[in-house]
């Protein structure tokens, strides 16, 4: 008789490990279908739940508005981690569509059930100053239909201050303070730590003086041609925050210029109380703690018991997704209207995620449009500092190719629309943008870095053959030969007469004219006007209202304004909606098992690769140079 065959100890300890990693496995599995089932149930729940309340927002309310985190065009995080990041409370990475904001203060301009609004912007962030003057545009109709806006914050910055200072009042914390201390733009050179320090060659290649992207990596100090291009456009941004600010609080824009001159005496006489010196300047109305702000506002509205300030009010989130509950159905219509496509962050080749601009992405987006009856008209947000010209001529052409399909295109332009930004938009039909707007900056420049000198340090050289002088000659590891820098300057320049002969065909000036203006040269919106490369000043909604108007879709209200963007599946959608409601919150928020489930699964958004990093990888095809139409400009 065959008696069975015995397991040896290492045999034994290894069937062991895998039937326990087995019984793990189908034990997490169990727990997350359970789980999944459990607030699948709980969801609709809440949902059955939420559509028995009443109206979010009662009579005599105070609409606070007081979001936290980056202003942006469209949202950069997936809905899944932006809705668990909620729920948990955390602000880190926040964001805040610009598109939002606007919706929130034009409704409540008309709505009778908002009595004033606490504007808080102290936890806000912006890129620029076009998108903060949109915003402030919008809280000035506000004021200006009667609704008594009350301002505090804890501290501004520059940005902050210029929205506070839309209010009736405005508040600082005692302990708090506002510098308005001027725009700068400052970089790190790496000339010396690269070439002398770590023995790294960078060669630049580029048309215009004043393209200066790229000089950070090949000179120590910023050349004068760019000290006198950026202190050009920034000295006219800056006075026009100065009349901004001037206007609204009634002061002299030249006494305020002249007190920041003086800001170091001043702020000495103030003992270096910096809410008391802001008091003094006249940059706020009082100075007052966040009870004693409730407590105004408690005196002025309603009191109310249930809520944690003592007064009636509707938070931002909450007004906003009222609004976007009475709306929902909007998404589905088939109503003849405008379409919007943001195209914000930097430009790339490929499919890019929201945040960034995809060369197939963005075009394919452009391309839903031009196919959807439905949409009549389209408007392209552009928000971008540029990247690659092939990614930038894909999405140039789907705009050209909406307007041969008889659809118009209206271009809005942001806080930055430079180089790329400027290609994509040059063949609206109309190019709209903010007066403090950045654009421009239509140049080309490509860049290599040779590392031989780099790899001596360690000893390592690089040898071998080819079967031309010019195999191998782009090989970041060899010096790069006259040659073959040649052949790159060669590219570089066809990509700046490719450029410049575009903006020459849709803008109908000649070549030498756009020339004059182009060279890299970076503009503020008005200057970009004053020159030809912008149509008209005007925001998001000024735009939208031209696309209208150009099909005849009538005033404002009659017409569907539609956003073609990436929706999130199903799954992410109602997850969001279901870590939002009340039981949602609770789950998330107490239960530390959650909250390290949480954190652990869900996708973490990738951080964007450098745009010159991105410049040395391989292309489709092989080829080696790879011309780039970026601008490293802003605050």
């Amino acid at each position: 008789m065959n008696q069975p065959r015995q397991r040896g100890p290492i045999a034994s300890v290894l069937i062991g490990i895998w039937d326990a990693m087995n019984f793990t496995r189908r034990l997490i599995l169990n727990i997350l279908f359970f789980g999944l089932l459990l607030m699948l149930l709980a969801g609709l729940m809440s949902a059955q739940m939420s559509g028995k309340r009443s109206a979010p927002v009662l009579e005599r309310s105070t609409l606070v508005l007081a979001p936290e985190g980056r202003l942006v065009e469209q949202y950069s995080i997936d809905p899944l981690s932006r809705a668990a990041a909620e729920a948990l409370g955390d602000e880190r990475g926040a964001e805040i569509q610009l598109r939002d904001l606007l919706r929130v203060l034009d409704e409540a301009k008309d709505d009778k059930r908002v009595e004033r609004v606490l504007l808080r912007v102290d936890r806000m962030q912006f890129s620029g100053y076009a998108s903060i003057r949109e915003v402030a545009e919008a809280l000035a109709k506000l004021r200006a239909s009667g609704k008594q806006i009350v301002a505090f914050g804890e501290s501004f910055d520059q940005g902050q201050y210029l929205l506070a200072a839309q209010a009736n009042e405005v508040y600082l914390d005692p302990m708090g303070g506002i510098l308005l201390e001027g725009l700068g733009r400052y970089r790190q050179y790496y000339r010396e730590a690269l070439q002398d320090k770590l023995g790294v060659d960078v060669h630049l290649f580029k048309v215009g003086e004043y393209k200066s992207a790229a000089e950070p990596y090949v000179l120590d100090a910023a050349s004068p041609e760019a000290k006198e291009a950026d202190l050009f456009w920034m000295n006219d941004v800056w006075q026009r925050y100065l009349a901004d600010i001037a206007k609204v609080r009634k002061l002299d824009p030249q006494k305020l210029a002249a007190s920041i001159d003086t800001l170091a005496a001043d702020i000495s006489a103030a003992q270096g109380d910096l809410a008391k010196y802001a008091l003094q300047q006249k940059l706020v109305d009082g100075l007052k703690t966040a009870e004693e702000i409730e407590d105004l506002l408690t005196e002025r509205g309603v009191a109310d018991e249930d809520s944690e300030t003592g007064y009636r009010q509707v938070s931002f989130r909450a007004y906003l997704a009222h609004l976007q509950m009475q709306s929902g159905l909007a998404d589905f219509s088939s109503d003849p209207g405008v379409a919007v496509v943001v195209a914000e962050g930097d430009i790339a080749g490929g499919e890019q995620p929201p945040g960034s601009v995809g060369g197939e992405s963005t075009a394919e987006l452009l391309r839903e449009a031009r196919e959807d009856d439905s949409v009549k008209a389209l408007v392209l947000r552009v928000d971008s500092p540029g990247g690659e010209v092939f990614a930038s001529e894909q999405i140039r052409r789907e705009v050209v190719a909406l307007k041969k399909a008889g659809k118009p295109v209206v271009v809005s332009m942001g806080d930055l629309a430079a180089s790329g930004g400027y290609w994509i938009s040059m063949n609206a039909d109309r190019i709209y943008a903010d007066p403090s707007t950045i654009t421009g900056s239509i140049g080309i420049f490509g860049v290599i870095p040779t590392i031989p000198r780099t790899l001596q340090k360690v000893g390592v050289h690089t040898d071998g053959v080819g079967t031309t002088k010019y195999a191998g000659s782009f090989d970041i590891s060899r010096p790069l030969a006259p040659e073959g820098g040649q052949v790159f300057q060669s590219v570089i320049e066809k990509g700046y007469r490719d450029f410049t002969g575009r903006v020459s065909q849709a803008r109908k000036r000649p070549v030498a004219e756009i020339d004059a203006v182009a060279r890299g040269r970076v503009w503020s919106g008005a200057q970009a006007k004053e020159r030809g490369l912008v149509d008209a000043l005007g925001g998001l909604q000024t735009a939208i209202e031209d696309a209208a108007q150009r099909v005849k879709l009538g005033k404002p209200g009659e017409y569907r304004v539609r956003y073609i963007e990436h929706q999130g599946t199903p799954f992410e959608r109602w997850f969001g909606g279901f870590v939002r409601s009340g039981l949602g919150r609770a789950v998330f928020n107490y239960s530390d098992l959650a909250r390290a489930m949480l954190t652990r699964a869900l996708p973490q958004t990738a951080q964007d690769l450098r745009i010159l990093e991105r410049s040395l990888q391989p292309q489709p095809g092989g080829a080696p140079i790879r011309a780039l139409a970026y601008c490293f400009c802003g605050f």
